[in-house]
């Protein structure tokens, strides 16, 4: 009788434990809250990335002078955006800005500044904050975009994700998010969103793609960078992002839903 009682217990003890990890993982589902930080970031991202592409041909249409700008710094002020185009000083205590976009509805007007414009606000704390984590990511194959966007606890991301280089190729893949402090000097947090470049390419005329499809390994969300690509890339077409347990659909708009994974 106590044999019984003792492997009734060793059986009562793992079906109590695989309760828990059920409960733990029901749990673990990421909340709407959390989805749509993701998509908010995303959407930022993908604005970010159009206005700094469209900001420099409206520059180079003006013929710049080389030498001048080397790091494009882009904001949101309101719905507009403005894209400064300089580098740092020596000393690297001021932002010499030499030329500056700036969105008037679909299109860009470009100022020149000479003297360069000097500033010590956001563009400075930008263009460090790009210093401090190219310094940590290391030399690169292949052209690499820059975005940095205001992040909250007073800080801010920058994101390093491979630039399209082909027309109609899509690259998805070895990008990276860093959390740097506020004067752009530190990071805080550094999370690699996608392992290998994935090319996502333009859907043939003769067919027509409802969506695009890929997993992850290193997470069980969606990545900022996922929600970027749904909005850039053409034609536009929603992505499923199979992540861990859960399976989460992207929309046009960049929302996102989560369902469990098909067993």
């Amino acid at each position: 009788m106590a044999i019984f009682r003792s492997r009734f217990a060793g059986h009562l003890a793992i079906l109590t434990l695989l309760v828990a990890i059920a409960a733990a993982q029901a749990s673990s589902k990421p909340s709407e809250a959390e989805l749509a930080a993701i998509t908010a970031r995303g959407v930022l991202l993908a604005e970010y990335d159009t206005a700094a592409w469209q900001a420099t041909d409206a520059v180079q249409a003006t013929h710049p002078v080389e030498g001048r700008s080397g790091r494009y710094i882009a904001r949101k002020i309101d719905a507009e955006w403005v894209v400064d185009f300089g580098r740092l000083n020596q000393a690297q205590d001021k932002f010499l800005v030499a030329y500056e976009a700036v969105q008037v509805s679909a299109k860009f007007q470009v100022k020149s500044f000479s003297p360069a414009r000097e500033d010590t606000g956001w563009n400075l704390a930008a263009a460090k904050g790009i210093e401090t984590v190219m310094r940590d990511f290391g030399g690169t194959s292949r052209p690499y975009n820059i975005a940095v966007l205001p992040a909250e606890s007073e800080s801010m991301y920058v994101y390093l994700y491979p630039a399209q280089v082909k027309a109609g190729i899509y690259p998805l893949g070895a990008d990276v998010r860093y959390r740097v402090s506020q004067d752009g000097t530190k990071i805080t947090e550094k999370r690699q969103m996608h392992k290998t470049i994935i090319e996502s390419v333009t859907a043939r005329t003769d067919m027509t793609v409802k969506g695009g499809y890929h997993s992850h390994v290193l997470s069980e969300v969606p990545e900022d960078t996922d929600v970027f690509l749904v909005l850039t890339r053409k034609p536009q077409v929603p992505e499923v992002v199979v992540a861990g347990p859960y399976m989460f659909t992207i929309d046009l708009n960049g929302k996102i839903t989560v369902e469990d994974r098909p067993r």
